[in-house]
C-alpha cells in the first residue's frame, strides 16, 4: 500500500496551512488514542495524516517545528497517576506498508553500515502486539516500578496495577542480572480471556469491553487495582531500556534469551532472519498464522540484531533507524450505506457517522462507522444508498474506506452538511481550509454544555472557587444549569442538595459566584470559550476595542486589525457573536451583574512595550507561542522571527534551540516565562 499526498504540488504558503491543520488533527488523535484509549479514527487514517505531514516537512524543512507530531511519541500522561521520567526514551517505530518499503529499509540499513551488496544484515523479527507498551524497572532483581510509554519521555506510574498481572515476575529468577534493569514490553489481553470476560459481564448485565486492545489499556489505567486484577492480562517483553552494568548481551536476540532466563516472558514467535527476503518471508508466515493466535497483532516488527550495528545506525528524531514496523493491511467487507447522521462532540465538532446494513468484518459485526469529516465524504464520493467498503483499520475502528460507484443506485442521495446543529439548532460554522465543521452555540449546546461550563469557571476564566468539574457535571445532569448565566441564579437549597454538598459548602459556592461577578473584560471574553481565543487574544481584543459592545459588533475585517488576529480567528469571533443564542446568554450574564472596570485605551506609542522588539523560542507552559506573540503585540511590542543585534529580548521557554545560542552570542537579554507573565499582568 502506498501513501499518496498532494504535498508535492503545494506552495510554501499552502504547505504551511496544510501542516498547521495536520498538527492540530494529529495532536488531537494522539491524545484520544494514547491518553483516553478512545480513538476517533482508524490507525490507517492516522498513518496517512502522519505520512502526509512527514512529506510536507521533508519538502519544506522550514516548516519542521519543535512541537510537530513527527517529533514526539504518543501524548501526555494522565493526571490521575504520578508521572515517571524514563531514563531512556521509549520511542515508537516508523511504519511500512508494502514489500517495497521493506526492501528500501534493508537497503538503507546496509548503506548506513557500509556493507557490500553481497553481505546480508542479521535481523530479529517478532509480532507487533496490539496492546499497551510498558516499562518494568527491577532493582536488585525486585520489581520496583512500572510505567506506561506516555509521551516517550514521561509516562504514568502503574506499578500497583502491573503487579496484579500473573505473567509479570515480582522478582527475577536465576542470577547475573544487573543491579538496575529496565525492561520494555507489551501488556495485552488474550482473546480467550477477552471473550470469557465479556460473556461473564453480559450475563451480569454489566458493560462489556470494546476490544482486547482497549480492554488492556483501560485495565492498566484503573485507579482501583482490584479491577485490574480481575481482568485477564498478560505480557510479552521485547527489549531492554536501562541496564546499570551496560548491555546485557551483544545482540537483541541474545538479550531476549537472558531475559527469558531471568523469568521474563518472551514471545515464542520471535526469530532471527537475514536480509530483506528473510523479513518478507516471516511477514508472510505470520500473516498466515494471525487468525490462529490467541492475541491481536497488527503487523511485524523488524530490528537489526547486533547492538553495535544499532548504535552505528542511530536514531532520527522520533524513531530508530535500525527498526521498522510492517503493518498488516486492513480487513475489509462490502455493505450498504443506509443513512448518515451527524454527531456533535464536546468541542462542537460535527462528525458524520455512517449507519450501515450490519456486516461481519474483522471479527465483529459492524453497523456504524466513522466518515471523519465532510472533506473525507467528498473525497471518497460517498452517497446515501451506496454500496461501500467498510474497513477495520488496525483491527479496531470501523471506517468507510470508499464507495463502489459502479453499484450506485439511481436514487442515491449526496451527503449534506447540516446548516444548523442537530442538537441545539445553532448555526454550523466551517472555516475554509479546515476539515471540521462546528456548532457555534458553545454556550447553549447540550453536547458542549459541560465543557463550556468547566471552561467558564476555570482559573484563567472567571475563576469560580469551589466549582470543580464533578460539581459542574452533577449540576448539568440534574438539570440545574443549562448555560453559564444559570450559575448566578442558583439558590442555596438547590446547591446544598447536591451530592457531597451541604448548607455551609453551598453557601461558600454562592459566595464564590458572587465574588466572580467582578472580573475583567479579557477574562470574560476568554471565559466565553470562543474557538482559538486564548488569554492573550482576549487581552488584545479588550485593549483594542475597550468595551464588550464594540467586540460583539466588530466584523471580520475590523477584527483582523487586532494584533495577531488573522482571518480564521476573526471568523470564529464574528460567527460566535452573530449567533443569537450566544447573544442571549451574554445578555443574561450581564443582567446577573457580571461587571468589570472600564479599560483606558492607549495610543500605540503609549503602550508599555512600544518600540521594543522581541523573539519567542522554545515551549511555554502557560500559553502557546502564538498567544505569547499576541500578548506582546497587545502591549505595543513587535515580535520578530529571528534574533539580531536590534532585538530587545528573547523570551525562551523549554527546549530553546539555536535562537538562544545566537542571543547569548549577541548579548541579547534572555527573558523567561515569568517575565512574560509579569508584563501581561
Amino acid at each position: 500500500m502506498s501513501l499518496e499526498s498532494p504535498a508535492a504540488e503545494l506552495s510554501l504558503d499552502a504547505a504551511a496551512e496544510r501542516a498547521a491543520i495536520l498538527h492540530k488533527q494529529l495532536h488531537h488523535h494522539a491524545w484520544r488514542y494514547y491518553s483516553l484509549d478512545d480513538p476517533e479514527i482508524p490507525d490507517a487514517e492516522y498513518d496517512r495524516l502522519f505520512a502526509e505531514l512527514q512529506q510536507i516537512e521533508a519538502q519544506h524543512p522550514s516548516l519542521l517545528s519543535e512541537d510537530s507530531p513527527t517529533q514526539r511519541v504518543g501524548a501526555a500522561p494522565l493526571e490521575a497517576f504520578d508521572q515517571v521520567q524514563h531514563s531512556i526514551p521509549m520511542l515508537s517505530l516508523n511504519n511500512a506498508f508494502a514489500d517495497a518499503d521493506i526492501e528500501a529499509f534493508d537497503k538503507r540499513v546496509r548503506e548506513g553500515l557500509e556493507l557490500p551488496e553481497t553481505e546480508s544484515v542479521a535481523y530479529f523479527v517478532e509480532p507487533k502486539l496490539d496492546g499497551l507498551a510498558v516499562s518494568l524497572r527491577y532493582e536488585n532483581g525486585v520489581l520496583v516500578q512500572a510505567a506506561t510509554r506516555g509521551d516517550g519521555q514521561t509516562g504514568e506510574n502503574i506499578t500497583t496495577n502491573v503487579k496484579t498481572i500473573p505473567s509479570v515476575p515480582l522478582r527475577l529468577q536465576g542470577s547475573g542480572w544487573p543491579a538496575v534493569l529496565e525492561v520494555r514490553g507489551e501488556v495485552y489481553m488474550p482473546l480467550e480471556g477477552f471473550d470469557a470476560f465479556n460473556k461473564a459481564a453480559a450475563a451480569k448485565g454489566e458493560k462489556t469491553l470494546v476490544n482486547p486492545r482497549n480492554g488492556a489499556a483501560g485495565s492498566l489505567r484503573q485507579l482501583d487495582s482490584r479491577i485490574t486484577a480481575s481482568r485477564p492480562l498478560a505480557i510479552y517483553c521485547y527489549s531492554v531500556g536501562e541496564a546499570s552494568d551496560g548491555p546485557i548481551a551483544s545482540s537483541h536476540s541474545a538479550s531476549l534469551e537472558r531475559l527469558a532466563d531471568w523469568g521474563l516472558r518472551i514471545c515464542p514467535l520471535g526469530k532471527a532472519v537475514t536480509g530483506a527476503n528473510g523479513l518478507l518471508d516471516y511477514y508472510q508466515f505470520l500473516g498466515n498464522e494471525r487468525s490462529r493466535l490467541d492475541y491481536d497483532i497488527d503487523g511485524v516488527v523488524y530490528k537489526v540484531d547486533r547492538f553495535d550495528q544499532q548504535r552505528e545506525l542511530g536514531f532520527v528524531a522520533r524513531a530508530p533507524r535500525w527498526a521498522i514496523a510492517h503493518k498488516f493491511p486492513a480487513q475489509e467487507e462490502l455493505t450498504e450505506l443506509l443513512d448518515v447522521e451527524f454527531q456533535v462532540g464536546r468541542t462542537g465538532a460535527l462528525t458524520p457517522v455512517a449507519r450501515l446494513k450490519p456486516v461481519f468484518v474483522g471479527g465483529v459485526t459492524v453497523s456504524n462507522a466513522t466518515l471523519h469529516n465532510m472533506d473525507e465524504v467528498v473525497r471518497k464520493d460517498i452517497h446515501i444508498g451506496d454500496t461501500v467498503i467498510v474497513r477495520r483499520a488496525g483491527d479496531v475502528i470501523p471506517e468507510v474506506a470508499r464507495s463502489v460507484v459502479e453499484r450506485r443506485p439511481a436514487d442515491a442521495k449526496p451527503v449534506e452538511l447540516p446548516s444548523h446543529c442537530p442538537v441545539c439548532e445553532s448555526h454550523v460554522e466551517r472555516v475554509e481550509g479546515e476539515a471540521v465543521a462546528r456548532c457555534t452555540g458553545g454556550l447553549v449546546c447540550a453536547a458542549q454544555r459541560k465543557e463550556a461550563l468547566k471552561h467558564f469557571a476555570s482559573r484563567k476564566a472567571l475563576d469560580i472557587d469551589g466549582l470543580g468539574d464533578k460539581l459542574v457535571e452533577q449540576m448539568v445532569d440534574d438539570g440545574l444549569v443549562k448555560s453559564p448565566a444559570d450559575l448566578f441564579a442558583l439558590e442555596l437549597a438547590q446547591v446544598a442538595s447536591l451530592e457531597r454538598m451541604a448548607e455551609k459548602s453551598g453557601q461558600n459556592l454562592l459566595n464564590a459566584l458572587q465574588a466572580a461577578k467582578t472580573t475583567t473584560l479579557p477574562r470574560f471574553l476568554f471565559a466565553l470559550g470562543i474557538r482559538e481565543v486564548g488569554e492573550a487574544t482576549a487581552a488584545a481584543l479588550a485593549n483594542h476595542y475597550g468595551d464588550l459592545g464594540s467586540v460583539m459588533a466588530a466584523d471580520q475585517e475590523s477584527l483582523q486589525t487586532v494584533p495577531d488576529v488573522g482571518p480564521v480567528v476573526a471568523k470564529h469571533i464574528a460567527e460566535f457573536f452573530a449567533e443569537p443564542r450566544n447573544q442571549t446568554v451574554v445578555d443574561a450574564l450581564l443582567a446577573q451583574g457580571i461587571n468589570w472596570p472600564a479599560i483606558e485605551k492607549r495610543a500605540p506609542e503609549e503602550q508599555p512595550l512600544s518600540g521594543k522588539t522581541y523573539v519567542i523560542t522554545g515551549t511555554l507552559e502557560s500559553m502557546s507561542r502564538s498567544d505569547a506573540k499576541a500578548a506582546l503585540q497587545a502591549l505595543g511590542a513587535k515580535v520578530a522571527g529571528s534574533v539580531s543585534k536590534k532585538t530587545d529580548g528573547l523570551v525562551a521557554g523549554e527546549a530553546a534551540g539555536s535562537k538562544l545560542t545566537k542571543a547569548e552570542e549577541l548579548g541579547v537579554p534572555v527573558l523567561d516565562e515569568a517575565w512574560l507573565m509579569a508584563q501581561i499582568s
